[in-house]
């Protein structure tokens, strides 16, 4: 038994979630710019995040709902994460991204993941609009320590689990998991990565040949 932990926005979904929700208030340049210093390790990520969520303040339900709605997992995700589940795979999302941008997607689509960490965006008491508030575990908290606590539920070695991610926020599990897969990695997270894929089928390969899936 091993754990496949992956990031969302862009590992399994080529959708960013905050630039999709700023588009609902015009301020997806914005949204763009902030997430992309983050993902490079220019500013932190949980600096980043408090200043896009301020961005969404009062931002109506409707539109929040509109926005998720357009979230999608890229080619092949969904059938690499079935396959895992069918292979007995402890499968899990790692995200600083939103709960109910990562669900949609996945409803959508008909599979499911055994673990899912992620933040929140809180709605206000009348659950009309953004709080422009951002809250969950993965804001000042790392993936490593999420891996760390998901490895030890699940009853494995860090060593025996893979971590699929692509920006900064992603080094933390990239750099302790037995094996570290970047997707389309940013310049700054490619040196810590044991191998590189640019597509779900690259992925699939890669956990062929380390014979945690089946060649079938």
């Amino acid at each position: 038994m091993t754990v496949v932990a992956f990031d969302f926005d862009g590992t399994l979904s080529d959708s960013e979630m905050t630039v999709l929700l700023g588009e609902q208030r015009d301020v997806a340049d914005d949204m763009d710019r902030i997430t992309e210093q983050a993902m490079n390790d220019e500013i932190g990520y949980a600096e980043s995040l408090y200043r896009r969520a301020t961005l969404l303040e009062r931002l109506p339900k409707r539109d929040v709902n509109a926005a998720f709605d357009q979230v999608e997992l890229r080619e092949g995700a969904a059938e690499l994460i079935a396959e895992l589940n069918e292979a007995g795979v402890t499968t899990a999302i790692l995200t600083g991204g939103f709960e109910r941008g990562v669900e949609s997607a996945l409803d959508r689509t008909g599979v499911s993941v055994d673990h899912i960490v992620a933040n929140r965006l809180p709605m206000t008491n009348d659950d009309a609009q953004l709080t422009g508030e951002v809250e969950g575990p993965l804001i000042e908290g790392t993936k490593d320590d999420a891996l760390a606590t998901l490895a030890d539920d699940v009853g494995v070695d860090l060593a025996e689990t893979v971590a699929i991610g692509d920006g900064a926020n992603d080094l933390p599990m990239l750099n302790v998991a037995g094996l570290s897969i970047g997707f389309e990695p940013k310049p700054a997270v490619e040196p810590h990565c044991e191998v590189v894929a640019t597509s779900m089928a690259e992925v699939r390969e890669i956990l062929i040949d380390r014979d945690i899936l089946d060649d079938t």
